[in-house]
């Protein structure tokens, strides 16, 4: 496919700017997809912010957008399980294939990931890409092309989900209701989770989080959450713990609320990278504490989920700006966190 595309790029910090690039053209392993909408995530409103995330900085012009779906227009001479009109949701990373971790089946941890909008590598806020065949999964007839591109968040939560070994039977407190919270919420709930405690401090996410399914929701501002998952489970306290708000607080309120022999996963990234925990109790509890890097083998199953009705992931979304629009979109993204949950942007059909 010949012609020019529409590109959006970060220009400086808080600065959105359009530039016309190339359609791309795949390569014999890759296939060619028109972009229909790309998810906002953390880490895009953290670079559009601040231009930069620990040691990865941006250096203008730099495109963002990582949570893709879209749908295939061509594909490369080896590619045989895609063809054009296929739906996907594209997985962001390439990674090496032949060190330790990619040969070990724990890919995420790759050195040499290729991952869109990490930089230096550009993301896809754009209107086409042209991108490993391996890395598009193909999507049920039943979803669309938004629900694809929220896929990409979801397989963070079951990727938490699993690791923290949740299973029937169990309850669970979920520390913090963004996005990540709420698909941890879903992931654990679609595992069996009997029930699953949310706790935040603002009202707006929380009310998405009931709204999605948490048995109940607990806001900080207002209630103790130690005190309250006390009361809620009869004194006993959770089996599992993801916290997904990277703040000190709520890390030592899971400590305190799991039960002895529990499990504590961390996923949120503190802002300065530290934490003081309450190891004491958490030795005196023994619990085990896991941390999790992304995702690996989780797209399938993730798909899975939402095509069979496990997982509302649409309705995380609470708002939806078109392509041309994005300088608002991310800009109130970040401005209106009390009322934007989640953000998406429809690059067009």
């Amino acid at each position: 496919m010949q012609g020019k595309m529409k590109v959006a790029v970060m220009t400086d910090i808080m600065k959105m700017g359009f530039v016309q690039k190339d359609i791309p053209q795949p390569r014999s392993n890759e296939a060619l997809v028109k972009l229909e909408y790309i998810g906002v995530c953390g880490s895009d409103l953290h670079y559009f912010e601040n231009g930069r995330i620990s040691d990865f900085i941006v250096k203008p012009p730099f495109v963002l957008g990582h949570e893709a779906g879209g749908v295939v227009v061509e594909v490369g001479a080896d590619v045989k399980h895609l063809k054009a009109g296929d739906k996907v949701a594209l997985e962001p990373g390439k990674t090496c294939g032949h060190c330790e971790f990619c040969r070990t089946g724990r890919y995420n941890l790759c050195p040499d990931v290729i991952f869109f909008a990490t930089p230096p590598v550009d993301g896809v806020f754009q209107e086409y890409v042209a991108h490993e065949a391996d890395l598009c999964f193909k999507i049920p007839d039943e979803m669309d092309t938004m629900e694809a591109a929220l896929i990409e968040p979801l397989a963070v939560g079951f990727h938490a989900a699993q690791t923290g070994g949740a299973h029937l039977g169990q309850t669970a407190l979920i520390t913090g209701s963004g996005c990540i919270g709420l698909v941890s919420m879903m992931s654990a709930k679609a595992l069996g989770v009997s029930r699953v405690f949310v706790s935040d401090v603002v009202d707006k996410r929380l009310q998405k989080a009931k709204s999605l399914g948490a048995t109940e929701i607990i806001n900080g501002a207002d209630k103790d959450v130690v005190k309250t998952v006390a009361q809620l489970t009869g004194g006993a306290g959770v089996d599992l713990v993801i916290e997904t708000s990277g703040t000190e607080i709520a890390a030592n309120q899971g400590i305190a609320a799991l039960k002895k022999g529990g499990t504590l996963v961390f996923v949120g990234y503190s802002k300065s990278g530290m934490m003081n925990l309450a190891i004491g109790s958490a030795l005196d509890k023994e619990l085990t504490m896991k941390t999790i890097f992304r995702y690996r083998h989780i797209y399938p199953l993730a798909i899975d989920a939402v095509s069979r009705g496990l997982v509302d992931i649409k309705n995380i979304v609470t708002n939806v700006f078109e392509f041309d629009d994005i300088q608002k979109g991310m800009t109130e993204s970040i401005h209106n966190k009390a009322e934007i949950v989640k953000s998406v942007i429809r690059i067009g059909k």
